[in-house]
């Protein structure tokens, strides 16, 4: 029998309600934790939530950031998720932890998770065949085709490494795109986001 996970969809949050219920859900999180990992996306759609999360009154330095995948450039590079991220949330005090191939992620309290129109999730682009019971952590990818606005090898946590996640969040935006996340929770495709919704037990919910 196909596992269809139980997703809540929110339709019309701003970012600012969706910085709002990430404040909430991380105040939850360290209520019961004296510190806390989470894992963002990158892309254009997580940069101005990040700054209105920025603002809300959380004890960031109880607070580790992982991007969820990373261009292979420098910091300093405009492509480099990382030094968004950092940015935007260290001068609150997050801790930032940059992708290495050799990282050991933690569990997360989120992950939170960005789609691309293919299904992909992080950098498990749907050439990458991406696999729920990958060995490995952290994978170094080359997408196929590579985007031409970020030409570059990723490093991505692995499908298991997402998993791991107290509760799994979406923001996805655009029409198309929620076609194809729809279609994923009801078991109508085998993308990368398919692959990690039929695998979770997490609690998911979808910003769209």
């Amino acid at each position: 029998m196909t596992h269809l996970p139980n997703v809540e969809m929110i339709e019309g949050a701003d970012d600012g309600a969706i910085a709002n219920w990430f404040a909430e859900r991380l105040d939850a999180a360290l209520a019961v934790s004296p510190e806390i990992a989470i894992t963002v996306p990158g892309g254009s759609t997580p940069f101005p939530i990040f700054d209105r999360l920025a603002l809300e009154d959380l004890p960031w330095p109880r607070i580790a950031v992982w991007p969820g995948d990373d261009r292979i450039v420098p910091e300093d590079h405009p492509a480099s998720n990382v030094g968004k991220i950092r940015a935007r949330l260290e001068p609150v005090g997050a801790g930032i932890v940059p992708l290495t191939q050799d990282a050991v992620p933690p569990r997360f309290a989120i992950a939170w998770l960005g789609m691309g129109g293919d299904g992909h999730i992080a950098s498990l682009f749907p050439n990458t065949d991406p696999q729920v019971d990958d060995p490995l952590a952290v994978r170094r990818l080359t997408p196929d085709p590579l985007p031409p606005e970020a030409p570059f090898d990723r490093l991505s946590l692995t499908i298991p490494s997402l998993l791991d996640s107290d509760e799994i969040v979406f923001v996805i935006r655009g029409a198309e795109k929620r076609a194809i996340f729809d279609a994923a929770v009801a078991g109508g495709h085998d993308l990368p986001v398919a692959r990690l919704l039929r695998a979770t037990t997490a609690k998911v919910t979808c910003f769209c």
